[in-house]
C-alpha cells in the first residue's frame, strides 16, 4: 500500500569548518535552518527538525513557506535523496520526483537515449519507455535535436525533455516543485496541463508552490514549513491565511467555491 510515514525526522548539514564565514553562509542560504551542534560537537545547520507526516493514497498536500524554509529539503527527504539524521522516514511506493529534473540524464548521449535512461531511473522498464518515445518526442517539440547529445541542449530544452519523460509515467508518489521554470510561457502552459493530468494519476501528491491558485487546484490540505519545522497543518485556506493573511485566504476560498460550482 502506498504511504509516507516520518517520525521526528531531522536533516542536519554539518559545517566542519565553522570558522569559515563563506562556508556557513552557503549552508544557511541553502537550508535556512537553525544552527546547532551534534553529538560530536560539530556545528550543523538543522535544515529539518521533528518532521511528522502520515500520508495515505489519495492525499494531496501542498507545502507553503518562504524560500529557504525547508520545502525543497523536505521533498528530498521524501524522495530518499536525504536520509534522516535523526528519527525515521518510511516511504512505500514508487516515487516520481519532479524537482531535480537533471538527475538520471547523461550529457554525452542522445535525447532519445536519455528518455530511456531517465525512465529507468524513475522505475520504468526499457520496454515501457520505448513504447512512450514517440509521445514524449511529440510533447517535447525537440525534433531532430533528439538525435543529438544532451550537452548541445539549452537549459530550457533539457527541461522540456525531462518533463516529457516524468509526466509520461504512472507515479505512486508524486513529489512536485513548481519552481522548474527556464522554458517559454507557451510551453509551460502546455506542461502545466500535463502536470495536472499526472497529479490525477498519482497515488500521493506532495507539492511545493508559491502559487495559491495552483495549490487550490491540486491540493486538499497544506503544510506551512518555517525554518525547517512544520508550523501549521490544515486545509489550504487555513494554512494560507496563517502564512499570508486573510486576503490571500479569501481569494483561495473564492477560487475553491468557483471550482465546486463548475464541477
Amino acid at each position: 500500500m502506498v504511504s509516507i510515514d516520518t517520525y521526528n525526522a531531522c536533516v542536519d548539514f554539518p559545517i566542519f569548518d565553522a570558522k569559515s564565514r563563506s562556508m556557513k553562509k552557503a549552508f544557511l542560504g541553502a537550508a535556512g535552518g537553525a544552527i546547532g551542534r551534534n553529538a560530536n560537537n560539530t556545528v550543523v545547520v538543522e535544515a529539518l527538525k521533528d518532521i511528522n507526516l502520515h500520508l495515505q493514497e489519495g492525499d494531496r498536500v501542498g507545502l507553503v513557506g518562504h524560500n529557504g524554509a525547508g520545502k525543497s529539503t523536505l521533498l528530498r527527504l521524501l524522495s530518499g535523496i536525504y536520509e534522516p539524521t535523526r528519527g525515521s522516514a518510511h516511504i512505500r511506493g514508487r516515487v516520481a520526483p519532479v524537482f531535480d529534473l537533471g538527475v538520471g540524464m547523461d550529457p554525452e548521449i542522445s535525447g532519445y537515449e536519455n528518455i530511456i535512461i531517465r525512465g529507468l531511473f524513475l522505475g520504468q522498464t526499457r520496454k515501457q519507455m520505448k513504447a512512450k518515445i514517440d509521445e514524449i518526442a511529440d510533447f517535447s517539440e525537440l525534433g531532430e535535436y533528439l538525435n543529438m547529445p544532451l550537452r548541445t541542449y539549452s537549459t530550457g530544452m533539457r527541461i522540456r525533455l525531462a518533463l516529457g519523460v516524468v509526466t509520461s509515467i504512472e507515479p505512486e508518489i508524486l513529489l512536485l516543485d513548481e519552481g522548474i521554470g527556464a522554458v517559454d510561457a507557451a510551453f509551460m502552459a502546455k506542461a502545466r496541463s500535463r502536470l495536472q493530468e499526472l497529479v490525477e494519476r498519482s497515488g500521493i501528491l506532495v507539492f511545493a508552490s508559491h502559487s495559491n491558485d495552483f495549490l487550490a487546484q491540486l491540493c486538499d490540505t497544506a503544510l506551512w514549513v518555517d525554518h525547517g519545522t512544520i508550523r501549521q497543518a490544515g486545509t489550504v485556506p487555513e494554512v494560507v491565511e496563517a502564512y499570508e493573511g486573510k486576503g490571500a485566504a479569501d481569494h483561495v476560498r473564492r477560487l475553491l467555491k468557483r471550482m465546486e460550482e463548475e464541477a
